[in-house]
C-alpha cells in the first residue's frame, strides 16, 4: 500500500503557478511506519555502532582530543554537501592564525561551530530553551551570521516561497509549503518532538531530519540546520555523550541517493527506504569515527613516549604536546598563549616537537610560521579533505 505522506498546494511563485508540497504532521500513517527484520536488524546494527563510538570517545584521557576534531569535520562536511569549498586544514589554520585562504567558506564552517557550540549550551541549561521553532531560528541566526545568505533573513521563518533544484519554481525539484503553511508546519513538528512515541529515538532522529528538510522554513541554511538537528537529537536523547558522530561524511559519500531517498518521502511516501539508508549511514559514520578515534589514540600515546623519551624534553614541551589534539596547528604566538609563558620558552618548546617529528613547519617563512602536528592531521582529514 503506496503511503501519502502529504498534499499538494497550488501557489504562485515567480509569477508562475506551481504545486507545493506540504507534509503530514510526525510519526508516519497510513500505514504506520513498521520496523520488519530488515529495518530491526539495521536499527541494532546502528544503535551497536554508536555505543562502541560513545565508549572510544569515553576511553580517551580527555574527551576533548576527538570531539574538537569531529565537531569541526561535520561542520566541514556538511558545508561542503551546501557548495562550500573550505576544508578541515582551512579551518585549523584560521583558528591558529586568524588568515584565511577561503575566507566566505571558512567564515560559514565557522558559524557552523559556533552554533553547534550554542545549541549544545543552552540545551544542558536547567532554563536554557528547548529544542523548539525558536530554538531552530536562533540557531540560524548564529550560522548565517555575516555570511553569505546574511541578506535571507537569518533566524527568521521565510515569509516567501522558496524551491530547490531548477531555475524557477516552475521547474524546481522540489517546491516546499508555502509560507502561510510553514508555521502550523514547524507547531506540529515541534509537538511530536516533546511528545512520546513507540519509536526508537534513533529512528526519531532520522525522521525529524526529513520533516524538517521538507518543511524548508528557511530562505538558505536548512540543509545544514537540519542536519544539525540530528547531532543535536542524537545527544539530547541520550544516544551519545557528545556529539562524536560525523554523520554528513556517509551522507556526502551516498549524496545523490541522499537526495533520492528524501524525495521519495515525498512522493511515493517510502519511510522505510528513507529510514534502511538513515540507519546504514549512521552505522557508516560510527564505525568511521571508532576508526579515526583508535588511530588517533594510538598516535597520540606513541607520539608522547617519543617525546618523553627524547632528550630536548622539556615540561613546556609535554605540556604543548598535550594541548595540540585541540590545537593542532600553532603559531609561537598560540603557543604562548596556551602556556602563558615566555617567548624563549614556548620557542624552545616548539623546537622539541619539530626536533622529534610531532610538528612540522608548513609555511616556509623565517617570520610568522605555523607549525602543523601533521600526522594528527593525516589520520582525521584523509576521508574527507
Amino acid at each position: 500500500m503506496k503511503r501519502r505522506t502529504g498534499i499538494y498546494e497550488t501557489t504562485v511563485a515567480g509569477g508562475e503557478r506551481v504545486q507545493a508540497f506540504v507534509p503530514y504532521p510526525l510519526p508516519p500513517a497510513n500505514p504506520p511506519l513498521v520496523l520488519d527484520e530488515r529495518l530491526s536488524s539495521l536499527l541494532a546494527d546502528a544503535t551497536a555502532a554508536l555505543g562502541q563510538l560513545a565508549v572510544a570517545g569515553a576511553m580517551v584521557p580527555s574527551p576533548d582530543w576527538f570531539l574538537y576534531g569531529f565537531v569541526r569535520k561535520e561542520a566541514v562536511i556538511s558545508s561542503q554537501i551546501e557548495g562550500t569549498q573550505a576544508t578541515l586544514a582551512d579551518i585549523l589554520e584560521f583558528e591558529a592564525t586568524s588568515k584565511a585562504r577561503r575566507p566566505d567558506d571558512v567564515e560559514e564552517v565557522c558559524n557552523y561551530v559556533d552554533a553547534l557550540h550554542w545549541a549544545r549550551r543552552e540545551l544542558s541549561r536547567s532554563k536554557g530553551l528547548p529544542i523548539s521553532t525558536r530554538f531552530l531560528c536562533l540557531a540560524h541566526g548564529r550560522l548565517m551570521r555575516g555570511v553569505r545568505g546574511a541578506n535571507r533573513q537569518p533566524g527568521a521563518i521565510r515569509r516567501s516561497q522558496n524551491w530547490i533544484g531548477g531555475t524557477r519554481p516552475g521547474n524546481a525539484r522540489f517546491v516546499p509549503p508555502p509560507p502561510d503553511q510553514v508555521p502550523a508546519a514547524l507547531s506540529a513538528f515541534e509537538k511530536w518532538l516533546h511528545k512520546e512515541d513507540q519509536l526508537p529515538p534513533l529512528l526519531r532522529a532520522g525522521l525529524a531530519h526529513v520533516q524538517f528538510e521538507t518543511i524548508h522554513p528557511f530562505l538558505d541554511g536548512n540543509g545544514r540546520i537540519g542536519r544539525l538537528l540530528i547531532t543535536l537529537l542524537l545527544e539530547h536523547w541520550g544516544l551519545l555523550d557528545a556529539p562524536t558522530l560525523y554523520l554528513s561524511l556517509a551522507l556526502k559519500r551516498h549524496q545523490q541517493e541522499y537526495y533520492d531517498r528524501l524525495t521519495a518521502v515525498r512522493t511515493d511516501g517510502d519511510w522505510e527506504g528513507w529510514t534502511a539508508f538513515y540507519l546504514e549511514c549512521v552505522r557508516e559514520a560510527a564505525q568511521d569515527g571508532v576508526a579515526v578515534a583508535q588511530r588517533l589514540f594510538k598516535l597520540i600515546s606513541e607520539d608522547r613516549r617519543r617525546l618523553l623519551a627524547h632528550e630536548g624534553a622539556t615540561i613546556p614541551a609535554i605540556r604543548l604536546f598535550d594541548h595540540l589534539p585541540t590545537h593542532p596547528m600553532i603559531t609561537l604566538a598560540k603557543a604562548i598563549g596556551l602556556l602563558k609563558t615566555s617567548k624563549p620558552t614556548a620557542s624552545k618548546a616548539i623546537s622539541a616537537l619539530t626536533d622529534t617529528g610531532v610538528l612540522r613547519e608548513t609555511t616556509g617563512r623565517q617570520r610568522d610560521r605555523v607549525y602543523a602536528y601533521h600526522a594528527y592531521l593525516r589520520e582525521l582529514t584523509r576521508d574527507s579533505d
